[in-house]
């Protein structure tokens, strides 16, 4: 049996990408959800300044459905009252009564106490994690901080350096969903998160003004000289959300083979 070859960010990936996503940004629905979260996301608000606080949030956000989006909002909202240095003097008993309404509370305290010892490891050593290049402060946060998978760390890197960094983190929706439907094949476990980060975001800039021009046509505050690439992320993430976790009928049943997505012949009439 012949083994699929490996999908590379190149000219035919991009071309794909920019596709879907002139597809997506067209739809009233997933429009509606991106202009709604794109200025300050109800996951990652910006009003939380401190960047320990944002990397926290972004490993306590992980297995909390969009149903516990409220509930979310108001653990970090009493956990930013405390503030980080005296989060991580809380016994365990006190954090665990804190987390509880999001579960998995082991798993978030152990987050927690490994973020901050982490954080202290690269005071020590000098590592300046603001002018690192992104891929390295991921790979490193996720070898460091126990609970943190490249979508963890990726996570981490867009909501410390602010939306429009360039970096488009991708949730296991997006590698189990997103990528079959646009026919690209992604290695097996954590790595594949990566992957998908790197031909997106390829895909960005190599189409930066159709992405930047399709944007335009959204309700939504992009500073200028950056790329669309938190647009990008909202634009597939509610697109995933809407139309790959439950498949409306004009979905095409026929992905890959089929070079469309939306409105096909193959879609159920």
């Amino acid at each position: 049996m012949r083994r699929a070859t490996r999908t590379v960010p190149d000219a035919t990936t991009a071309a794909q990408v920019r596709a879907l996503v002139t597809t997506a940004a067209a739809l009233p629905d997933v429009q509606r959800d991106v202009e709604a979260n794109h200025d300050n996301n109800r996951w990652w608000p910006t009003h939380n300044t401190d960047p320990r606080m944002r990397m926290l949030a972004a490993g306590w956000s992980t297995r909390v459905s969009y149903r516990m989006v409220g509930t979310y909002a108001d653990v970090l909202r009493r956990a930013n009252q405390l503030g980080f240095d005296a989060l991580t003097e809380l016994p365990d008993d006190d954090l665990t009564s804190l987390i509880t309404p999001l579960g998995l509370t082991r798993a978030r305290v152990t987050y927690l106490r490994s973020l901050a010892d982490a954080l202290l490891r690269w005071e020590k050593d000098g590592t300046d994690l603001d002018t690192l290049d992104a891929s390295a402060v991921i790979r490193d946060f996720a070898d460091q901080v126990s609970g943190a998978s490249f979508k963890v760390a990726q996570c981490a890197v867009l909501y410390t350096r602010g939306y429009h960094c360039g970096v488009i983190p991708v949730d296991s929706g997006m590698v189990t969903k997103l990528a079959p439907a646009l026919g690209f094949h992604l290695p097996h476990g954590p790595a594949a998160h990566e992957h998908l980060r790197q031909i997106l975001e390829h895909a960005v800039h190599t189409h930066e003004q159709d992405f930047t021009a399709l944007a335009r046509r959204h309700h939504v505050t992009i500073p200028p000289g950056t790329a669309p690439t938190w647009w990008t992320h909202l634009v597939l993430i509610y697109f995933k959300r809407l139309y790959l976790n439950r498949p409306p009928r004009q979905l095409c049943r026929r992905r890959p083979l089929c070079d469309r997505i939306i409105g096909c012949p193959h879609a159920a009439p």
